[in-house]
């Protein structure tokens, strides 16, 4: 029947798009729209004058009750849809699969590769190489080897060139990442095309193939083909990620204009010569990554769909806070923690010289890095954007660790509501504020400074929020390290003591106080959560993913049906299917 081949895709193609674009659809950006856009003009039109070439010359052929009639270059319009729904359904599950991860982390170059990565390069252009040469040798025969040739002369130069320019950061990619959108796609079509080629739905003329099945009916070249079409898609992918990624990783020499991206700029970014890469930065963009996924593995998942410069500053700040805290909470006594805190005092302003006075260059502060910090800390305090940063949040941030301080005397700093509620600012508003501080300079279009106001105001009340369900989480983690956060005057009205809780931090009393403090967080979570619909629609949408991902770890407090962390004993986490869906449910109503 004439619509055998529309059979296909309505069996197996369409069906197959459609479950990839339901789940994939919250999550894709404008960047990820454009990009699907872009590989499918380009797969196309480098498909359509091949494929023409092997109809016409009468490899390929289909039947006339087959397909629907309609031609482009004798292409039958099933065959032009291929082109398309099998590049869509290829970069969707690229996309999936590659939307967690922070390209700029991959970026490389010759200098820095390892031994083995060059001999894999240098490997894999020799044998596109010849592959060219195999190819151009089967067509110029005429035989049995025609259609492999074809196969060969057209896919593997556009191979070897994006391998060429991509291959150093291609062999860093997460090796899932590039394995599964080629395999899957791949397999999955060799099944829906031996199916086509037993049925008749399109054939391949004896004369021009070997004769071979990989499997029942589906020929070696035909297999050959859907994998190196998919390879070719996926390479494609590759190479604009990359670019993309040198993009957002080298501002000072990619400017650009905030929030927008253009044709030329990726273009010029993906030929960019890799020894040009500033190789200390993307270290320290790594260890900035490594830290948070260990640390917080809720702002991890949330930071996966914010846009690419604004999600590495986001990240470099986390970094910074968390080193920080770090180097006080790991010192050995109370006086060295004040001397760790006096010295980002001093990075501090170092960094934010005050008005009038000259500013000190970016060698100065590494300088000054270099002398008095860990080599642990000293990409956190040289990639923080400070020029995007307002100063006044990160030395409040400073005076909160000096509150933590107080725990090395055998005090309890947390007397009252209101001092709870002056730590949960100091720790975390200050760092809210922040990041919405990145938020409006990322942004392509600056919101009213009453939006902006509004939004802040919120960010702030948002931190006492999640502070609190921080506290609540680990009483038993800070009980560990000698710590009470719960308020002193609410461990009275219970008959408990600070003191009671270090020895037993897990008694019902105390769990009482958990859903108190839980109760109170949602209190500040519900006053906040309706300003941060002001935001633009590029940026809501992962700042609720954000803040509903944190505050999910209360909402299985309250339910008690938290998993135990893997990392750190007596703390609960929220399930990782539950925080996929937390994810996906908020990015879709966003």
């Amino acid at each position: 029947m004439a619509y055998e081949y529309a059979l296909v895709h309505l069996t197996y193609t369409i069906p197959v798009a459609g479950v990839l674009t339901v789940i994939l659809k919250p999550l894709l950006s404008q960047l990820d729209l454009y990009k699907i856009i872009v590989l499918i003009l380009i797969a196309f039109f480098t498909t359509l004058p091949w494929d023409s070439y092997l109809i016409q010359h009468g490899v390929w052929t289909y039947p006339p009750d087959a397909v629907l009639g309609p031609q482009l270059f004798s292409i039958p319009i099933e065959e032009l849809f291929f082109f398309v729904i099998q590049t869509y359904i290829t970069t969707l599950l690229y996309i999936l699969l590659n939307k967690p991860i922070l390209h700029a982390q991959f970026l490389t170059n010759r200098e820095e590769a390892s031994a083995r990565v060059r001999r894999i390069k240098g490997l894999g252009q020799i044998l596109l190489t010849v592959a060219i040469i195999v190819g151009a040798v089967l067509v110029r025969s005429g035989a049995k080897g025609t259609y492999l040739g074809l196969i060969l002369i057209w896919a593997c130069p556009i191979t070897l060139l994006t391998w060429t320019f991509s291959a150093y950061f291609l062999l860093q990619l997460p090796l899932a990442c590039i394995a599964l959108p080629i395999c899957l796609p791949t397999l999955y079509l060799w099944f829906v095309d031996e199916l086509a080629l037993g049925r008749g739905t399109w054939a391949i003329a004896s004369g021009t193939k070997l004769g071979w099945c990989l499997l029942g009916d589906l020929e070696v070249e035909e297999a050959l083909f859907f994998l190196a079409t998919n390879t070719l898609i996926v390479f494609g992918l590759v190479a604009f990620d990359r670019g993309m990624a040198v993009l957002d990783t080298f501002p000072k020499t990619h400017p650009g204009v905030r929030g927008r991206i253009s044709v030329g700029s990726v273009v010029k970014a993906i030929f960019t010569d890799p020894a040009e890469y500033d190789m200390k930065r993307v270290r320290g963009i790594r260890e900035a990554v490594s830290i948070l996924r260990k640390k917080s593995r809720s702002f991890y998942l949330a930071s996966a769909v914010f846009p690419g410069r604004l999600r590495i500053d986001l990240v470099l700040l986390y970094s910074f806070c968390r080193v920080a805290d770090d180097l006080v909470d790991d010192s050995s006594s109370g006086p060295e923690a004040l001397a760790w805190i006096q010295k980002l005092t001093e990075y501090l302003d170092l960094v934010y010289s005050p008005e009038g006075k000259q500013s000190h260059s970016a060698t100065d502060v590494a300088n000054f890095v270099e002398k008095n910090f860990p080599i642990f800390a000293r990409s956190a305090l040289e990639l923080l954007p400070t020029k995007l940063l307002p100063s006044g949040p990160l030395y409040e941030l400073l005076e909160g660790f000096k509150m933590d301080l107080a725990f090395t005397r055998a005090e309890f700093p947390i007397k009252n509501e209101a001092d709870i509620r002056a730590y949960a600012h100091r720790v975390a508003s200050t760092v809210g504020e922040l990041c919405l501080w990145l938020v409006f300079r990322h942004s392509a279009a600056r919101l009213p400074e009453e939006k902006e106001a509004k939004l802040i105001h919120a960010a702030i009340t948002m931190g006492h929020a999640l502070q609190y369900v921080n506290i609540a989480r680990d009483i038993q983690v800070d009980a560990e390290m000698g710590r009470v956060y719960l308020p002193t005057d609410w461990l009275s009205e219970e008959g408990l003591t600070p003191q009671a809780i270090l020895t037993n931090p897990r008694q019902p009393k105390a769990e009482m106080l958990r859903q108190r403090l839980l109760a109170l967080a949602f209190e500040e979570y519900e006053k906040s959560r309706p300003t941060m619909n002001l935001l633009s629609d590029e940026i809501r949408g992962p700042l609720v993913v954000a803040v509903e991902s944190y505050i999910e770890i209360g909402r299985v407090l309250r339910e008690k049906s938290g998993v135990p962390s893997k990392t750190k004993r007596g703390r609960a986490t929220v399930p990782r299917s539950r925080r996929l869906w937390v994810a996906w449910k908020n990015l879709s109503a966003s």
